[in-house]
């Protein structure tokens, strides 16, 4: 038998790798781990209760930083008996520690405690059109570990999926984290996405169960699917550009066009939850169909897509650019060569970034007046040609918006860059898991 000192009370331990006879551990009848109790959707009465006081615990040490039980109890509104019995359960889950006492004006000085930041582990994976990124945050938030563009074609086919499980599950390996400290996954894909059933309607909708439960079966951990725009916001809004600001808006510049907006500090999702379709506001009297099956959407002019298109049949005109001397032809052009082009000064590539950005600042405009945020943050892979596309977008915003509404408006570009996609699943995860219910 083992006893410890635990906020003065003498507490019976039980060391998971104890050597104890079989009628001792009798005593104590199995308790499942809070990442059970997580999977258990059974649950009822006092478990119950107790599992939400946890993941209040949990979540105040994520937020907040560490803290006494006496801070607890009096912000979980709970006794300190209780709060010191459910930090014993966390403490030898291994998601709790103590980081020593802290100075106090009188009698004996309390413990601090706070979360073991490798005990918990949340994993973000981002589906882009040709490659994916996956990353590994533990409780703090802390990116552990992160692999950016491991080539994959996103199809809405059977194969496919089935190469991206695999693509999930080689990542997760080679970060050399068992599964079992993996709270959740989160899969960001482009298109409409139900965040609150897990039915993506625009890819891989091939089963009658939702396709956060079709991944969750072939990798073995918990998922939860978000729209990449969404998740790129999030992230972008928690740990990028917005500081102070609670009312931002976050333009997706990829091959298509997407938004993720924040209104009073929270991230807006709309009744059905398909709120920041952006790309395909109807704003051009054209005979160009999207591939949403709807003609003039902003995509058809304003994307990453449109780019290429564009740069293609310039090409093929015989215009000049590093891409003709590399021996590129025009067909084998992809919007990643034209970033990288405008990145060496190529001025074809500066000048057709140049022209649909002119066309995406109108599209902002027209929200900026919808919205009057505080700030709009450009993200996504076009945004890694900075001033090449701010400053068209922010000169088109003069033009098209009103002077008074946009006045407050500050332009930025992303400042996580690749990594805010997965910097935001992992968060909207752990959000989702720690919530109170």
């Amino acid at each position: 038998m083992n006893y410890f000192w635990f906020q003065s009370h003498y507490i019976y331990y039980m060391p998971k790798d104890s050597t104890e006879t079989s009628s001792a551990k009798a005593v104590n009848s199995p308790r499942n781990t809070f990442l059970e109790e997580l999977s258990d959707e059974h649950v009822t009465g006092v478990a119950y209760k107790n599992i939400n006081l946890k993941k209040e615990i949990l979540s105040f040490f994520a937020t907040q930083g560490n803290a006494t039980i006496a801070e607890l109890a009096k912000t979980l509104n709970s006794s300190v008996p209780k709060v010191t019995n459910l930090l014993i359960d966390l403490t030898n889950d291994g998601l709790v520690q103590e980081y020593g006492k802290i100075d106090s004006t009188g009698g004996r000085r309390p413990n601090l405690y706070g979360l073991v930041p490798g005990s918990g582990f949340f994993v973000g994976v981002e589906v882009k059109r040709h490659y994916i990124n996956i990353g590994l945050l533990d409780f703090k938030m802390n990116m552990v570990k992160f692999s950016e563009k491991i080539p994959f074609h996103l199809h809405n086919t059977a194969a496919s999926l089935a190469e991206l499980c695999q693509l999930i599950d080689a990542g997760i390996a080679e970060f050399g984290i068992p599964k079992e400290k993996v709270l959740g996954m989160g899969v960001n894909l482009s298109g409409r996405i139900n965040y609150a059933t897990g039915y993506s309607f625009s890819f891989f909708h091939f089963d009658e169960e939702p396709l956060s439960k079709v991944l969750e079966k072939r990798i073995g951990i918990r998922t939860f699917l978000e729209n990449d725009s969404r998740a790129m916001a999030y992230g972008e809004f928690a740990f990028g550009g917005v500081i102070t600001e609670k009312n931002a808006l976050f333009i997706n510049l990829d091959h298509g066009i997407g938004a993720g907006i924040m209104i009073n500090g929270q991230l807006y999702y709309g009744k059905s939850g398909f709120a920041g379709e952006f790309g395909h506001i109807p704003l051009f009297n054209n005979e160009i169909l999207c591939h949403c099956g709807k003609k003039g959407c902003l995509e058809t002019e304003a994307s990453g897509e449109a780019l290429t298109k564009k740069f293609r049949q310039k090409m093929k005109e015989g215009s000049t650019t590093i891409l003709a001397r590399e021996k590129k032809k025009p067909e084998d052009v992809q919007l990643e060569d034209i970033i990288e082009a405008a990145l060496n000064d190529d001025v074809l590539a500066i000048e057709l970034i140049a022209e649909i950005s002119e066309k995406l600042g109108r599209g902002i405009a027209l929200l900026i007046n919808l919205f009057n945020p505080e700030l709009v943050i450009l993200g996504g892979a076009l945004s890694v040609t900075k001033d090449y596309i701010r400053l068209p977008v922010k000169s088109a915003i003069n033009k098209y918006s009103l002077s008074l509404v946009n006045n407050d408006t500050h332009l930025i570009v992303s400042k996580l860059g690749e990594q805010a996609g997965v910097v935001g699943a992992c968060l909207l995860v752990r959000n989702k898991l720690l919530t109170i219910v």
